[in-house]
């Protein structure tokens, strides 16, 4: 039996794999008061514009992304991040594999 509350480490580059095509995610924590996702998106792979009612914090951990927040384009690399202010219109490309860590905020 596994202690929810236990401390838990890992690699975060490794936490997750790419796969062919597609756009994969794992939750880390789920909490009401936030979300904290692992994402790896294929060269190629993106999410669409939309927008979210909470803050978010985007780090990317490998490679590339273009972050489009309210328009405005914006060219993250690894070890880079970005706010997303909630209700804001954003939109997630691969500009190379990458993987990155998404931290939201609801309360």
């Amino acid at each position: 039996m596994s202690n929810e509350n236990a401390p838990q480490q890992f690699n975060i580059s490794s936490g997750i794999d790419y796969q062919k095509d597609s756009v994969v995610s794992k939750t880390l924590i789920s909490k009401k008061s936030g979300t904290v996702t692992l994402f790896a998106f294929d060269k190629g792979q993106g999410l669409s514009e939309h927008t979210a009612p909470f803050d978010a914090m985007v780090c990317i951990t490998e490679g590339e992304a273009e972050i489009i927040l309210d328009g405005k384009n914006f060219m993250l690399k690894k070890d880079e991040t970005i706010i997303l202010p909630a209700n804001i219109p954003h939109a997630v490309n691969s500009v190379s594999r990458f993987k990155m860590l998404l931290i939201m905020i609801k309360s």
